[in-house]
C-alpha cells in the first residue's frame, strides 16, 4: 500500500507534468478550478487549485472531501502512484471503476485531452 508521502510525491510529479505540458495538453490543463483527490485506502483528501496548468495551494485533510471541488478524483494510493508513473492507463481504470472522476461536462471535455 502506498504511503501518504508517496501519494504527495505523486501529486507533486503530476503538478510538474501539467506545468511542463505543451500545445493542446497545456491548453487543456489551463483551467481555473478547485480540485480534490481522495485517497480511499488512506482516507485522506488532497485539495488544491488547478490554475494555469499548475496545481497550487495543496492541502491534506483526513477523510473524504469536506467541500465539493469542481474536479473530484477518488482512488487508492497505489492507483495514484501507478497512474502518475505511467503504469496505469487512466481511461481503462476510470472505465473499470478503479478511479472515479467527477466534474462538469465542459471540464470533462477539456480534461479528456490530458487523459
Amino acid at each position: 500500500m502506498a504511503t501518504l508521502e508517496q501519494c504527495r510525491s505523486a501529486l507533486d510529479k503530476l503538478a510538474q507534468n501539467l506545468a511542463s505540458a505543451n500545445g493542446h495538453l497545456r491548453s487543456a490543463a489551463a483551467l481555473d478550478r478547485s480540485v480534490s483527490c481522495w485517497i480511499t485506502d488512506l482516507d485522506t483528501t488532497f485539495g488544491g487549485r488547478l490554475v494555469n496548468s499548475r496545481i497550487e495551494d495543496v492541502t491534506t485533510e483526513p477523510g473524504p472531501p469536506a467541500e465539493r471541488a469542481q474536479i473530484r478524483l477518488a482512488m487508492t494510493g497505489d492507483d495514484l502512484v501507478a497512474l502518475v508513473d505511467g503504469e496505469l492507463h487512466f481511461a481503462r481504470a476510470w472505465g473499470s471503476g478503479r478511479i472515479k472522476l467527477e466534474a462538469g461536462l465542459r471540464d470533462l471535455l477539456r480534461l479528456r485531452k490530458l487523459l
